[in-house]
């Protein structure tokens, strides 16, 4: 990492993401640039440096950064030193830059049932779902919600009460006289009815509602799980990390029509929610492994708006080693992670000659993105720094060093942006005009088509800002034949395109840092 010293005379170098001769008029309202030239801090991200740091990142000895194993602690390690020797601080108290991220490794638990004095078994009766812990109950009455749909339309928790109970659901959505379902009005199947899309939304119905528990009744997807769950109880489990949420989680069990029956004997006919008074006894042993894992986090100060945050993110894991083969993960995400540690430094000698950013920047290296979106989601779904409601946008790097081979058009100067219109028209006007004035990198909006079949705007750790109507942009080189593989390393990055790249999220966090107002969110989701 270079020294912070300002070096002025850069000002007129030509770099293609630095200096530019473009008109300043714009619809978009771009920060004062007459007064503070972003170009001269833009111009120390440079290839040299950022090739040094990923050589050194995405090498053997960080051992492909696994969530929670010795490599991922290193590379957490040597995130928090490069802030250190730039004297960017964390926000959280006694100078820690590690945002703790509770895991557990899963493992299949078991229960142990008896109706009315009859028992049970596991795998061929019941299976658990999910468990936010040992359990050990023993109660009188169940409440039955029929189908367990809870839609604007219809709903089987209109009427009563469920909170801190145990629910009772069975498989399907009602039809009306035309063979329509009652939540659609139409034939095609609805989240209530469609596989394991309805055992989510029966689940999430019964969550919102505050029931503790869910035994949901499905003979055929019953016959279909419980071989695999019986399979992966016998190898020690499955071994998926998940994120412990900090409020207890719904407990659900998935049963047979033969359990099912036991504890409400009409259930196959029998829409109507009530309370079932039933002799329940039910016993859970949670075998799951607590893992620990880290986010890493710095940033600086805004001098004007310190209360609004930019949120610059990217995914610090990789796949560890498979088979005694590491995977560096050198394009995922260590271009990313090395891109942001340019960015930061960009930002700091902005401040140290007394440019620092009016609100603040968060400088967010989340972990777990490997395992399902897991550092980003405890960021702010569980524990937040900074209230979402002050977030003004997220910009996320997730592989911006090679080039797509699929691609057949267009310059090699390009990236993949996502999402950036899915919230603010006004984010997207500025990105697009903060290229022009600045880089001239060519934007390829291919994988932000809604019907793209990849989803990946959907797969990086923008979707939790996302989801939470903070506008994001999630810049992408696409896949290539080394993505999730071993040969993924640094020797095959093209480090100039990551440095244009890379220069290209600087300003445009710049603008968003600097502008007089917040941005604008048009396009709020419920």
């Amino acid at each position: 990492m270079k020294k912070l010293l300002l070096i002025f005379s850069i000002a007129t170098l030509v770099i293609n993401c630095g200096s530019s001769s473009k008109s300043n008029s714009s619809s978009v309202q771009l920060n004062e640039a007459k007064v503070v030239d972003p170009t001269e801090y833009a111009s120390t991200i440079t290839s040299a440096e950022l090739k040094e740091m990923l050589y050194k990142y995405a090498s053997d000895e960080f051992e492909g950064r696994e969530t929670g194993e010795k490599g991922q602690k290193m590379a957490v390690e040597y995130l928090k030193a490069q802030y250190q020797a730039m004297d960017i601080p964390t926000p959280l108290d006694d100078n820690d830059y590690f945002q703790e991220v509770p895991l557990e490794k899963q493992s299949v638990s078991e229960a142990k049932i008896s109706i009315n004095g009859q028992s049970f078994k596991s795998y061929e009766d019941h299976i658990v779902l999910r468990s936010s812990g040992n359990m050990d109950i023993s109660t009188d009455e169940i409440v039955y919600v029929g189908y367990g749909i809870d839609a604007d339309n219809y709903s089987d928790y209109k009427d009563i009460n469920v909170k801190d109970k145990i629910v009772l659901a069975k498989v399907g959505e009602p039809k009306d006289a035309d063979g329509n379902y009652v939540t659609s009005g139409t034939m095609e199947d609805t989240k209530w009815t469609n596989g394991r899309q309805s055992l989510s939304s029966k689940r999430d119905a019964a969550k919102d509602n505050g029931a503790k528990g869910l035994i949901y009744m499905d003979n055929n997807l019953f016959a279909r799980y419980a071989p695999y769950f019986q399979r992966q109880a016998m190898a020690g489990g499955s071994g998926r990390l998940s994120l412990k949420s900090n409020t207890p989680e719904l407990t659900m069990l998935m049963v047979n029509d033969t359990l099912g029956k036991a504890l409400f004997a009409a259930i196959l006919e029998d829409e109507k929610p009530k309370v079932i008074r039933t002799d329940i006894k039910l016993s859970i042993e949670n075998k799951s492994e607590v893992i620990g894992s880290e986010n890493v986090v710095a940033y600086i100060e805004g001098s004007v708006k310190p209360d609004e945050i930019i949120v610059i993110s990217a995914h610090l894991d990789h796949e560890g080693i498979k088979d005694g083969q590491v995977y560096n993960g050198a394009d995922d995400d260590g271009s990313g992670t090395i891109a942001i540690l340019e960015i930061a430094e960009a930002f700091k000698m902005a401040e140290k000659a007394g440019h620092g950013p009016k609100r603040s920047v968060l400088f967010l290296h989340v972990t777990g993105e490997e395992k399902g979106l897991l550092g980003s989601r405890h960021y702010t779904d569980n524990d937040p720094i900074f209230p979402l409601e002050n977030t003004v946008a997220n910009l996320n790097i997730d592989m911006i060093g090679r080039t797509d081979p699929k691609r057949k058009e267009g310059d090699r100067n390009y990236v993949y942006l996502i999402g950036s219109d899915k919230l603010s028209t006004e984010l997207h006007n500025l990105s697009e005009e903060v290229n022009s004035k600045y880089c001239n990198v060519e934007l390829d909006y291919t994988y932000n088509d809604e019907n793209d079949p990849n989803r990946f705007y959907y797969r990086s750790d923008h979707y939790n800002f996302a989801k939470n109507n903070i506008p994001v942009i999630f810049y992408f080189n696409g896949t290539h034949d080394d993505y999730h593989r071993p040969s993924d390393t640094a020797d095959k990055i093209e480090y100039d395109l990551l440095e244009n790249r890379t220069r290209l999220v600087f300003h445009t966090a710049w603008e968003l840092a600097n502008r007089s107002e917040r941005i604008v969110v048009d396009k709020a989701t419920e």
